[in-house]
């Protein structure tokens, strides 16, 4: 394994717990700045605002820098931004630090999957993809234990100043490991066949001429959907534990574990799937999570069965990540400002999901109700994700015939 593919996945282990640790620690966090819980889970929804804008803006800012160079000011930022949460002296400084560190969390997957990718051979690039977000699925297992267990020890402050120091070590793994030019190989002009290789297009213009492809929008769509179904069934899934299923509170720590060992299996199972045949791999992923869901909806009353169905629900919900990136990243000829695209889709499947799920609750049709929600959106990701793959043979096929013909 390249070595600065595991400074990358250190890298994403880092944002990952920045993302996560705060929601164990915001009871002291309220207290420490005095302010409201309201107040304090703002610095949760400020910042999944923050990632959903910074991905776009971040990485079209910098489309004409070299890559590696815009991940090493990526970590600086992100080491900048959790270094004021540890030594915040007030509330706003505190979710201004949130706000800083969260800029640089959609530019450095979408940026740091073109680098990875970059760093094996073309058909190791989808699991080269999912060793990067490896350090971001173990992050979702360690970062809500992690940050209440160092915060009740040593106070929500070291939980911080940890990791800060973190990003200190992803920081100087990148620089020292990742290769100058990683991520900037030639490839062909944009279109809708893909080249081996991602192209290095530079400058605004160019990077959203890569928009121009069909294939990029279908892709983005099913990012957004297949997250949107997840996250539509994840974000109440504490409430079916407890309400449908019989769990007490203290049963849903361990069974959001599950969840995120599901997380880390689907996500190194999906690299490998898709490197061997990519769109059957995502459309075989979208519907397992799609009957993954639907089942759990009817076998929520069900103990044993709500354990084997919420760790399913993980593999088959992250199984597809790792080639929905390569995907969009091949179509769009290796425009950094097209992953960082994918990164944003995934938040807004991540608001549509929980916004029609809590409609559903808030209509009274029950705690399972989200689970349905889930299982349609995710139908929906299965069905564009379909058509995606039909349209993308003739290509594939086109470029085939014409290989063989040169």
């Amino acid at each position: 394994m390249p070595r600065g593919l595991v400074a990358l996945a250190v890298g994403g282990f880092g944002i990952g717990l920045t993302e996560f640790l705060i929601a164990g620690l915001l009871p002291q966090v309220a207290a420490s700045f005095a302010v409201s819980e309201a107040a304090a889970g703002r610095l949760i929804s400020g910042y999944a605002l923050s990632v959903a804008v910074g991905a776009i803006a971040l990485t079209a800012a910098t489309a004409r820098l070299p890559r590696k160079h815009v991940l090493v000011g990526l970590v600086v930022l992100f080491v900048l931004g959790n270094l004021l949460s540890a030594i915040a002296p007030s509330y706003p400084v505190m979710l201004l630090g949130r706000i800083v560190a969260a800029l640089c969390h959609g530019s450095f997957f979408g940026i740091g999957s073109l680098v990875a990718r970059s760093l094996v051979a073309p058909e190791r690039k989808s699991r080269a993809v999912a060793v990067m977000f490896a350090g971001l699925t173990v992050a979702n297992v360690l970062g809500v234990p992690f940050g209440a267990l160092v915060g009740e020890r040593w106070g929500w402050r070291a939980a911080f100043w940890a990791v800060t120091v973190i990003g200190l070590l992803a920081l100087a793994g990148i620089i020292a490991f990742v290769p100058r030019r990683a991520g900037e190989r030639a490839g062909e002009r944009v279109g809708e066949t893909p080249p081996t290789e991602p192209a290095a297009l530079t400058g605004l213009r160019a990077q959203l001429g890569a928009f121009r492809s069909g294939q990029v929008w279908l892709t983005l769509v099913a990012t957004a959907l297949g997250y949107g179904g997840m996250f539509g069934a994840f974000s109440y899934i504490a409430y079916t534990f407890t309400e449908v299923g019989g769990f007490s509170s203290a049963d849903v720590a361990w069974l959001l574990m599950v969840y995120g060992v599901g997380l880390v299996v689907g996500n190194l199972i999906g690299g490998r799937a898709a490197d061997h045949d990519r769109d059957r791999a995502l459309v075989l992923a979208l519907a397992g999570l799609t009957v993954t869901l639907a089942l759990f909806g009817l076998l929520a009353t069900s103990a044993s069965a709500s354990v084997v169905l919420v760790f399913l629900m993980g593999v088959f919900g992250f199984a597809g990540v790792p080639g929905m990136i390569t995907r969009v990243t091949d179509y769009a000829h290796g425009a950094a400002l097209a992953a960082s695209a994918n990164v944003s889709a995934s938040n807004i499947g991540n608001a549509l999901g929980a916004w029609a799920g809590g409609l559903a609750i808030t209509a009274g049709l029950g705690y399972t109700a989200p689970l349905y929600v889930g299982a349609g959106i995710a139908l929906t990701a299965v069905l564009v994700m379909t058509v995606a793959a039909h349209r993308a043979r003739p290509a594939g096929r086109e470029a085939r015939e014409s290989a063989v013909r040169r």
